[in-house]
């Protein structure tokens, strides 16, 4: 949370109307998230909450025929195969989930993962080299594979067949392969459009079992589709959506003991699993061993039958994890020492270098940084012979792969995509790659307005949190990339206690009128002491502690609250002010008022006949919104 967190812009949902999409059985809040997110009708909104069938995955892939008779026949004649991933989550849960597939369907396959540190992203000629001299002379890749065109070649060279399942952007020309399995091939309202590369190895598992007539041979592979999906931050729409709604009920009993070894060591409960619980849990302890170990061992864990066993491999992700924290938060530390050293206000693109950090994990301080100062953030690693390696995060807005690509003079590699890249950089062109991007930055914060806005979605009143609005809340899930945890809002609710904890988390309990809630704001950089009564943007969560659970708020952001606001339209500024009644009026720079009223319907009107003109009428709907008077 950045350091003005008592001075952000706020800007308030626009009027949802009566009731938004009557007849859905969820608390009018919700309905108002769902109409103001573009549910245009009741049926859509029922739709979403229980999506229909998938289409036949043959009919969207065009390729997927071919790749499922080539895998088909190498599961009838038991043929030696390679898994090629990648070290990130996503890479390594559509690796393990292919071993296993294919293992269980009668093929034999191997996994080849690069390491990050020695091989860099993707399937390189090395590996193909090494594969065929051990025989294997067919590869599928999964999170990898489209851009490999060195790699491709190499296997076309020496015989190798390749089946290409990834989702990262095609080049032109496209890849040359056996199949391509990608998503951007479907057509443009696919529902499998969102995949990650788990999603994909995910679609070939299903259809490679039904073919073969085995479908008790992938038991494990929507598990694995589930980590790997919200570990790699996929949309949580269509395919995704459809399939994480069946996979998260019965994820706690799993058949695969990796996994049941990572819920034990993660303190997950028998329950069902939330995307919460993979996504802080679960997630990071396998993504640990991508930054700083050996891939291998997740997939070893993911593919491992032996509970025993399992549990061990485990703990060794879990140490790494802990590894993984530490050397984040000592990072961190150091990176904010050198920007506030400087008296001045930071340069508006932020790039660190230091020879001793670690590949691993400067993305992900990265991204703190981001969060911390809101502008682009770069940390540079020492990368050996005079080089650094970069990763780059980004706010909203600016675009890192276009800023990357103007700096192409400077940099010996780079890549990435609007939120987020990275470059190999000579040491000599720091600089002037600092001051490219510097200056592109620049230009972003000139155009854009200052400070965070924050959008609260729907209002909140303490009185209504409660456990049937959890519930209901529930059906909205799983959440994530592409269907975000609403952001509520409550207005006028009295501090009546703040503390501090470690780690730098503010602890407040509030009050609205006779209703009691207790909220959290992680990692707080606002001031210490916040006003005595106050609006607060927050998302609900269950926080459980000691086997009990209660609803808690977690604060996004809060500001001074005050009885009366101003709105701005077409030049003018208008005051709203609660009135005595049940009601509130909206006076004009001239001291001229109106006043509206509920009427017995519950509806807010105003007999004066210019609340009639289309002008005046959407004021009032401001102005019911800004006082808090409609969800």
């Amino acid at each position: 949370m950045p350091s003005d967190a008592l001075a952000q812009r706020w800007q308030l949902p626009s009027h949802a109307g009566p009731d938004p999409l009557e007849g859905v059985p969820l608390p009018v809040a919700l309905r108002a998230v769902l109409a103001r997110r573009g549910t245009l009708s009741a049926d859509q909104a029922l739709e979403w909450l229980d999506p229909p069938d998938l289409p036949k995955a043959e009919d969207h892939f065009p390729d997927l025929k071919a790749a499922v008779e080539r895998l088909t026949q190498a599961c009838r004649s038991e043929e030696p195969l390679a898994i090629c991933g990648d070290y990130d989550a996503d890479g390594m849960t559509s690796t393990a989930l292919l071993i296993r597939a294919l293992n269980a369907l009668g093929a034999q396959p191997v996994a080849a993962i690069p390491s990050r540190m020695d091989d860099g992203y993707g399937l390189n000629p090395r590996m193909v080299e090494e594969l065929h001299r051990d025989g294997i002379k067919l590869l599928v890749t999964v999170d990898n594979g489209v851009a490999a065109t060195e790699a491709l070649d190499k296997a076309t060279t020496l015989g190798v067949e390749v089946i290409i399942t990834d989702h990262h952007t095609i080049p032109d020309p496209p890849p040359r392969a056996l199949a391509v399995v990608h998503p951007a091939l479907t057509p443009k309202d696919s529902p499998y459009r969102g995949l990650a590369g788990v999603g994909l190895a995910y679609v070939v598992a299903r259809t490679l079992a039904a073919a073969l007539t085995k479908p008790d041979a992938i038991v494990s592979a929507r598990d694995l589709f589930c980590i790997g999906t919200i570990a790699d931050m996929a949309p949580l729409t269509g395919a995704n959506r459809r399939w994480l709604r069946e996979g998260l009920g019965t994820l706690h009993r799993t058949r695969c003991a990796g996994l049941r070894a990572l819920q034990q060591l993660s303190g997950l409960e028998e329950r069902p699993l939330r995307a919460d619980d993979i996504g802080f849990q679960i997630a990071p302890r396998i993504n640990a061993v991508g930054r700083l170990g050996d891939p291998r061992l997740v997939v070893d864990l993911l593919t491992e039958d032996n509970s025993d066993e399992a549990v061990s491999l485990a703990r060794q992700c879990d140490g790494l994890n802990r590894q993984r924290r530490e050397l984040c938060d000592a990072i961190e530390a150091e990176a904010v020492a050198l920007v506030e050293a400087d008296s001045e206000p930071p340069p508006p693109f932020l790039l660190l270098a230091q020879g001793h950090w670690h590949h691993g994990v400067i993305g992900i301080v990265a991204a703190r940084l981001m969060e911390r100062y809101q502008r682009p953030a770069a940390l540079l690693a020492g990368d050996g012979d005079g080089m650094f390696r970069a990763s780059v995060r980004a706010p909203e807005g600016f675009a890192v792969d276009q800023a990357l690509a103007k700096c192409a003079p400077f940099l010996d590699r780079f890549g990435g995509h609007p939120a987020a890249g990275g470059f190999t950089v000579q040491a000599a062109h720091v600089s002037a790659v600092h001051q490219k991007l510097s200056a592109l930055a620049g230009t972003w914060m000139e155009n854009k307005l200052q400070g965070l806005v924050v959008k609260p979605e729907a209002l909140l009143r303490f009185e209504q949190i409660d456990r049937g609005l959890w519930a209901s809340l529930l059906k909205l899930e799983p959440f994530g990339i592409g269907n975000p945890a609403p952001l509520f809002w409550a207005r006028g609710c009295d501090v009546v206690e703040q503390r501090t904890l470690r780690g730098g988390h503010l602890k407040v309990r509030l009050r609205q009128g006779r209703t009691l809630h207790d909220g959290i704001a992680w990692r707080w950089r606002g001031e210490t002491n916040i006003p005595d009564q106050i609006d607060v943007a927050f998302r609900l969560s269950m926080n459980r502690w000691q086997g009990e659970e209660r609803l808690q708020l977690e604060i996004v952001a809060l500001r001074k609250h005050y009885p009366s606001i101003a709105l701005h339209r077409a030049g003018q500024r208008y005051t709203c002010a609660p009135s005595q009644s049940e009601g509130f009026t909206i006076t004009n720079h001239a001291g001229e008022s109106l006043m509206v009223e509920r009427g017995g319907n519950g509806q807010w009107h105003c007999d004066d006949k210019r609340a009639s003109h289309a002008y005046v009428s959407a004021l009032i709907e401001e102005a019911t919104i800004g006082l808090g008077l409609l969800p």
